[in-house]
């Protein structure tokens, strides 16, 4: 499970990193944007495919990998937010993380 996370973690940055990292280039025609992010997130999927397989063969169901695939996307962008682009992390983003970590608690009890 651990390669799972892994993967999933660092697939997420290349994602995060195309769909929000144009942001500060408000310049930059839409059209290149949207070329730039296309080539940056081939490399989250060339993760992305291995960590769901991996997770996949190790017992996690396809609801188990969505879930901890959302939590690792959520934290991956609140760092990305806040250091990238310079976003102030607010308490209600911490209780909405919270209220998460509570669905994949539940998702995963047996």
């Amino acid at each position: 499970m651990l390669k799972t996370i892994l993967l999933l973690t660092c697939s997420n940055v290349f994602m995060t990193i195309a769909w929000y990292g144009h942001l500060k280039f408000n310049s930059l025609p839409l059209w290149k944007a949207i070329l730039i992010s296309w080539g940056i997130a081939l490399f989250e999927y060339c993760l992305m495919v291995p960590a769901n397989r991996a997770g996949y063969s190790v017992g996690m169901s396809g609801f188990e990998l969505k879930m901890t695939q959302e939590v690792i996307t959520l934290v991956v962008f609140s760092v990305f937010a806040v250091v990238y682009l310079k976003e102030p992390f607010q308490w209600k983003y911490l209780i909405s993380f919270l209220f998460l970590l509570g669905a994949v608690y539940f998702m995963f009890k047996k």
